[in-house]
């Protein structure tokens, strides 16, 4: 803890309520202040004291002006013997995945909720569950992939590169990317997220800014990937700006890496003790946004978001000084998210796990799976959906039926008839393990357009 010579008796002698903000002052000072001067930090202490108010929205001193001015006491939330209002799109849906979210939409702070044609059971929200509550967030309503998302490079190169260099390309991708826990590239350019002071404010991000520079410019294990393929634009739009046509492109979907997963940790289990639930609703434990904790891991989750966007930026980066070529176009969109949204004239926060963003106009790419084309879209902003879409297909198996059900002989035979070549991957992605990605867009007519199609052709994941 440092040096800091702080001691509860200290904090009562300047007027403290012999209560528990004085062990919260006493952690965040210590934390945050253990090289400082005694008198300095006491100096700070007093003014907190005397007008905690304007403290409240402090990310460093927040959590004391919070004690000090509320005296509530945590107790236990009961459900609401009524759901919210809801819309489930598709037919494909497991009895799981459907009871994961009437749970969801019972929570005293629920509003409004919809499920995806690609949603199956996840922790907490299902993946491909939306939901919206009013001034609360809920760590396992974002999910530990904080801000995962897809992104598409449209190049102005000849789509026959593809098979004409194909060496040149699995060369690239087998130099310039890097997977799962333990692959980091060996050099970094600096990146101005680094530069923030979100990082030194809140003791979690502080404690991970090393890891996140280290894993800057990777991917996650599972279903996470970067691909070379075929993009086809059948629809022109002035976002994309281009003709209809054939393109090279390149499409990676991953996440905030180890950074978004601690963050999530670390607030799923401080929600838990700050909200306590009924048992089948524990991972539903909520922040509030008026609190210093609701606003501390909505500032992390914010910082996580850009992080993962940022990776994919550096990806996207490598790969195109590798093959040459430059980007006409890019589309990108993240799920494993919360967004502030007016719907129905009030602000609410929409929960989007493993669920695209589609509001009117809005574009986004739905992939298929490692041999099926995956689709560029263009949101119709329908509210019985929370102006949302499917993440992808969806897994009709879970992993540990497709590690029985597959085995590498069968991808193998469905990799060549799609003409598809996979660098690493493994049974728990087997195309087969995934819904009909063609069922799943049918089912969702109603809230998307679409706009274009990319067809993987070379694929890389994690080994």
């Amino acid at each position: 803890m440092g040096n800091l010579k702080l001691k509860g008796k200290d904090i009562l002698k300047l007027g403290y309520p012999n209560n528990q903000s004085v062990n919260v002052a006493l952690e965040v000072m210590k934390r945050n202040f253990a090289t400082k001067n005694i008198h300095y930090v006491k100096s700070l202490l007093k003014e907190i004291l005397i007008h905690p108010e304007q403290f409240e929205k402090d990310l460093t001193f927040g959590q004391i002006a919070e004690t000090l001015l509320s005296s509530k006491k945590t107790e236990k939330r009961m459900l609401n013997p009524l759901r919210a209002d809801f819309q489930i799109f598709g037919n494909n849906i497991s009895e799981e995945a459907k009871n994961q979210l009437y749970t969801a939409l019972k929570l005293p702070v629920s509003v409004q909720g919809a499920l995806m044609p690609d949603a199956h059971s996840g922790y907490g929200l299902p993946i491909g569950g939306v939901l919206a509550v009013e001034n609360a967030v809920i760590p396992y309503g974002v999910g530990m992939d904080i801000g995962c998302r897809m992104s598409l490079s449209i190049l102005d190169t000849p789509v026959s590169y593809l098979n004409g260099a194909r060496d040149k390309y699995e060369k690239a991708l087998a130099e310039h990317t890097k997977f799962g826990m333990y692959e980091t590239h060996k050099s970094h350019i600096g990146h101005e997220i680094f530069e923030r002071d979100t990082f030194d404010m809140i003791p979690v991000l502080r404690r991970l800014k090393g890891k996140a520079i280290k894993q800057m410019g990777s991917s996650g294990g599972g279903n996470h990937f970067v691909e070379f393929g075929e993009v086809e634009i059948t629809e022109e739009d002035e976002q994309i700006g281009l003709p209809k046509g054939k393109y090279l492109g390149i499409l990676s979907h991953s996440g905030s890496r180890g950074l978004g997963a601690e963050i999530a940790q670390y607030y799923s289990r401080v929600a838990v003790e700050q909200c306590p639930l009924p048992k089948e609703a524990q991972q539903f434990a909520w922040l509030d946004l008026s609190t210093h904790l609701g606003l501390e891991y909505w500032t992390a989750m914010n910082l996580a978001g850009d992080y993962a966007s940022a990776c994919h930026d550096d990806i996207h980066r490598r790969l195109v000084k590798a093959v040459g070529g430059r980007v006409k176009a890019r589309i990108e969109n993240h799920h494993n998210f919360a967004w502030k949204e007016i719907h129905n004239g009030k602000e609410v926060i929409v929960h989007r796990k493993g669920a695209t963003p589609a509001n009117e106009n809005e574009l986004g790419m739905i992939p298929g799976s490692m041999t099926a084309k995956g689709f560029i879209v263009r949101g119709k902003g329908n509210p019985d959906s929370l102006n949302s879409a499917s993440h992808g297909a969806g897994r009709a198996h879970s992993r540990g039926e497709c590690r029985s059900l597959f085995t590498q002989n069968d991808i193998k035979k469905e990799l060549k008839l799609k003409d598809v070549t996979l660098m690493g991957g493994n049974t728990e992605e087997a195309p087969m393990a995934y819904k009909n990605i063609h069922e799943v867009m049918n089912a969702q007519s109603e809230l998307v357009d679409i706009l274009g199609t990319f067809q993987p052709r070379i694929v890389r994941m994690d080994r």
